[in-house]
């Protein structure tokens, strides 16, 4: 039996029942691609329902505010992607009339959408025979053909393209694409799968070489960044002091608190505003100099996938009732007013009190 007849026939017997699958609509498959990135199918699943419901078709999502469009997908990571979301159903909506391009090339040119996504959407929404390679994929095809050149090369990435353009089923492109990336997510799992129940073992390199726990090959560890953020919690007659975060790094377009990085972790207060702070935030901030802001209340370990962030977080409130000086894209809001604003998971667990 031909590799895709068995990785079809598998994936009918054992496939989930995902809302995007029993549906053609370009703008829901690509909603759950971007959706998905990075993300695990049970983690994404009520994510990808409260975007239909809230936004169902692409003028809807294109005609929201940025800001409820960051608070939908608050939690889910990796944020680029909802500003991407946004900004591509804006051009979709307003360019594009609302027709969303039905040709991979067209498709790829879109903002957010790379090689994978656009064969995603060009094979399932238009059944198009272009394989999509994700991490299952690689996973598979390494294991299935033995292949040891390592998936996050040059070389890899383009052999294991090749290797799946002469696998797709030209006359069912999106039903091999689901199933083959279902095949590496349910049966040839990175830890530990059960090789004896996999259909393909017969023939299966990684399982007659005992390769299985080796393959596939990567070449590069990530780097981790460690970073100190200091955060200034201020409260003012019921009311707390919140930025948006408008620089290119984590959580753009997110709530936060005031803060400074630092180099290290800051353990004193006083010596950190002297030598520290910004001339424009020192202003007006003697009347904090309270024991309140003299030690950290709160600390948090927060860990990204390239990034572990050691927060503190400075508590005061007002001695006056005067407000600090607002600089770099801050304001006040009532602490009841909070759920109405995105805020990063290291930011909810401080709230949460985690």
């Amino acid at each position: 039996m031909r590799f895709s007849d068995a990785i079809i026939r598998w994936y009918h017997r054992h496939k989930r029942d995902l809302p995007w699958r029993n549906s053609k609509d370009p703008y829901k498959i690509w909603l759950s691609e971007i959706i998905l990135q990075q993300t695990r199918v049970n983690q994404g699943l009520p994510y990808y329902e409260t975007f239909v419901k809230k936004f169902p078709t692409v003028h809807h999502l294109a005609n929201a505010k940025e800001d409820e469009v960051m608070k939908t997908w608050q939690g889910l990571g990796y944020y680029s992607r909802a500003r991407n979301l946004h900004f591509t159903a804006k051009h979709i909506s307003a360019e594009l009339k609302g027709k969303f391009p039905d040709t991979f090339n067209e498709i790829k040119k879109l903002k957010g959408i790379g090689d994978y996504t656009a064969g995603a959407i060009a094979s399932f929404a238009f059944n198009q025979p272009f394989p999509v390679v994700d991490g299952n994929v690689f996973r598979v095809l390494s294991r299935f053909y033995g292949i040891k050149t390592p998936i996050d090369s040059t070389k890899g990435k383009k052999e294991f393209t090749g290797k799946a353009n002469l696998l797709i089923d030209k006359k069912n492109p999106g039903i091999f694409n689901q199933a083959i990336m279902e095949f590496g997510a349910l049966q040839c799992v990175p830890q530990n799968p059960d090789c004896r129940k996999c259909p393909l073992k017969n023939n299966c390199k990684a399982y007659s070489k005992n390769l299985v726990d080796i393959l596939p090959i990567k070449s590069q560890k990530t780097k981790i960044k460690i970073r100190y953020f200091n955060y200034f919690v201020f409260r003012v007659k019921g009311k707390i002091g919140i930025r948006k975060r408008t620089e290119n790094d984590i959580w753009k377009n997110l709530y936060d608190f005031p803060m400074v990085e630092t180099t290290k972790p800051v353990k004193r207060f006083p010596i950190f505003l002297n030598s520290i702070i910004p001339n424009e935030r020192k202003k007006g901030m003697p009347e904090y100099w309270n024991d309140g802001i003299k030690t950290c209340k709160v600390e948090l370990k927060h860990v990204l996938s390239h990034q572990i962030i050691y927060a503190r977080f400075w508590e005061a409130k007002s001695l006056s009732g005067k407000k600090p000086v607002i600089v770099n894209n801050e304001r006040y809001i009532s602490e009841s007013q909070l759920h109405k604003f995105a805020f990063p998971r290291l930011i909810e667990r401080y709230f949460q009190g985690k």
